[in-house]
């Protein structure tokens, strides 16, 4: 796919990203822009930029211009149509054109005058979004939802141990909300809707393009890439995301774990997301890669994820291949030191980075994948 992809593009989408942005692709076209942006960080990037542009313009109000301003536009533009005889035409249309222009300008000067001030004196965002009591009485701030309710930006919904609920995500999806979940509506708007998850379980069918709706937790930031997920965060602010459908990106300190349908990725504060795996995975596996990922366990988890893995996780060793190639994580033991106080290699496979290691353990899974 991604070659076709980039036979199409010219290897990248960036003529189309706007009319993406704005919803003017036909749905075929639109599913292939969305799919090659899973796939190419410079197009996200790109994107993510129009997006903002975009959101920027929302904020921009509709005014009228004062009367005063278009009568004297009306004026200057009736002196410099007249008829000038003595004056070439050459120069009548020099400085019809400068008078236009200068007046043009004034205007475009007041009006990005008032949108600069609008910016900094502007309200609080505004919008809402439905709120269904699918169990017990949920509440929103100091309200309780008995059976439909709204969630503005800035207010809280909460569940008890006895209450559900259903919110919807403006009109492109929506959100389950288990028992014992705290959350907070952060922005909803054109191009991004964006919650934050304080704590509990909530399960997100979206259908939208990447990257427009995001859920914050204390841990990471999950960014939907059009798919199906649940993420549960407990009271430590440790995360865990289970995706049923599609993709979805979780980024933290710098760090991004792209997780598709069928896997799943632990976060703790303070650490970059762990690494994805399926759900299959041995319970060996699953254990050796958390101590890698949160509790420093270098070398010996490492070589119990490569000798648990199977052909199907290659998944989480291309994660781990490039996470151990910029950390230098998992690396061999360390040089021994000769009698001179040199440092010698102490020779073999030992010595290798965590790279290699990665690099071969996948090697040795898809040799084992054959037999």
């Amino acid at each position: 796919m991604k070659v076709e992809l980039d036979n199409i593009f010219g290897r990248h989408a960036a003529r189309r990203l706007s009319a993406f942005a704005h919803g003017e692709l036909s749905d075929a076209e639109a599913a292939r822009v969305a799919e090659h942006l899973r796939s190419c960080a410079t197009c996200r990037a790109e994107f993510d930029e129009i997006k903002f542009g975009i959101r920027l313009a929302e904020t921009l109000p509709a005014r009228e211009a004062p009367a005063s301003l278009w009568g004297g536009i009306e004026a200057s533009l009736a002196r410099d149509s007249a008829p000038r005889a003595r004056r070439a035409t050459g120069a009548r249309f020099r400085s019809l054109t400068t008078s236009r222009l200068a007046v043009v300008s004034c205007a475009l000067v007041l009006l990005l005058v008032g949108g600069v001030a609008w910016l900094h004196f502007r309200p609080s965002p505004g919008g809402a979004w439905d709120v269904s009591a699918v169990a017990g009485a949920p509440t929103v701030g100091q309200s309780r939802v008995e059976k439909r309710g709204r969630l503005t930006v800035g207010e809280w919904l909460e569940t008890d141990a006895r209450s559900r609920a259903v919110l919807r995500v403006a009109d492109i999806g929506e959100v389950e909300i288990d028992p014992g979940t705290r959350l907070r509506l952060v922005e909803t708007g054109q191009t991004e809707h964006r919650i934050e998850l304080e704590h509990g379980r909530v399960s997100a069918r979206v259908a939208a393009p990447p990257r427009v709706f995001f859920v914050d937790t204390p841990s990471a930031v999950a960014a939907d890439l059009g798919c199906a997920y649940t993420l549960e965060v407990d009271g430590a602010g440790r995360g865990l995301l289970q995706v049923t459908s599609g993709w979805v990106a979780l980024e933290a300190k710098g760090r991004e774990s792209k997780v598709p349908a069928g896997a799943s990725c632990a976060t703790q504060p303070g650490a970059p997301p762990g690494t994805p795996y399926f759900g299959d995975a041995t319970p060996a596996f699953v254990v050796a890669l958390s101590r890698f990922d949160f509790a420093q366990g270098g070398d010996e988890a490492l070589s119990v994820v490569l000798e648990e893995a199977r052909a199907r996780d290659t998944l989480t060793l291309w994660h781990l291949l490039a996470r151990t190639e910029a950390s230098g994580a998992g690396c061999g033991r360390r040089p021994a030191a000769s009698d001179d106080g040199k440092q010698r290699p102490s020779g073999g496979a030992r010595n290798i980075t965590g790279a290699g290691r990665v690099a071969t353990g996948a090697r040795g899974v898809r040799r084992r994948s054959l037999l």
